[in-house]
């Protein structure tokens, strides 16, 4: 097996079919967007926020006691409430 075929094989056990998580992760990203506030929100929120749907997809969709994927969306969040505390300029508001 070539090593992307390890790597695949390897998401594949930890967080499910690839195409189940799309399915998931999509639907979870089109209720944000659909929201009265989205069009509000700054670069970074968006991002965040996918960053967490794209998550929550993997939890849904694969192994949920895999703690680096709880650990990640707190990651995402906080660079948006630190940023919210101490507001630095930035490309892209």
């Amino acid at each position: 097996m070539s090593s992307i075929e390890n790597t695949l094989a390897e998401r594949g056990n930890r967080y499910g079919d690839f195409a189940s998580h799309a399915r998931i992760t999509q639907r979870i990203k089109e209720a944000m967007a659909d929201s009265p506030n989205w069009a509000n929100l700054d670069h970074d929120m968006k991002e965040a926020l996918e960053m967490v749907a794209h998550k929550v997809g993997r939890i849904l969709n694969g192994d949920p006691a895999y703690h680096d994927s709880w650990h990640d969306m707190i990651g995402y969040t906080k660079l948006v409430a630190d940023r919210l505390i101490a507001p630095i300029p930035h490309v892209g508001v």
